[in-house]
């Protein structure tokens, strides 16, 4: 019976953190680069030609991706906190370093992977912008929760 609690705090910290967090970061894309970003997610797994070419179908499924790795960076932040306790009494010190580490991770493996193949060096500005934005509205927000449902 005593896992039960522990169990359902685990669950809320992961949703509400992953989906708070990748509600911030699609809005986020959404100012910056516009209503077609769910289409660039979705040619990360299925190729260039859904940019220009991609239906409904694949709209939702950039959206469901995007979720799904918000959600996946809220699962590892939570399990990582459970090890490490300074994780959630310093939450934004590690929110903010989750969100560095978050955006090495994304740019550095997952897109050169992707079937978008992303690995030129990137602008200065869109540095910065990446950092600010997996700092500022992912990992706070994913620590944050992660120590809203801890105790």
């Amino acid at each position: 019976m005593n896992d039960s609690p522990r169990a359902y705090r685990a669950l809320l910290s992961i949703l509400v953190g992953g989906l708070v967090a990748g509600a911030l970061d699609l809005t986020s894309a959404f100012y910056f680069y516009g209503r077609g970003v769910p289409r660039v997610i979705a040619a990360g797994l299925l190729g260039r030609g859904v940019i220009a070419n991609g239906g409904p179908g694949v709209y939702v499924l950039g959206i469901l991706l995007h979720f799904f790795i918000a959600l996946s960076a809220a699962t590892v932040f939570y399990f990582a906190s459970r090890k490490l306790e300074f994780m959630t009494t310093h939450f934004i010190v590690s929110g903010l370093f989750f969100g560095i580490g978050l955006n090495l991770v994304m740019t550095l493996i997952v897109l050169p992977l992707s079937a978008l193949h992303a690995s030129a060096p990137i602008p200065r500005r869109d540095l910065i912008q990446g950092l600010l934005i997996h700092m500022l509205i992912i990992g706070l927000p994913i620590a944050f929760f992660a120590r809203r449902y801890s105790k």
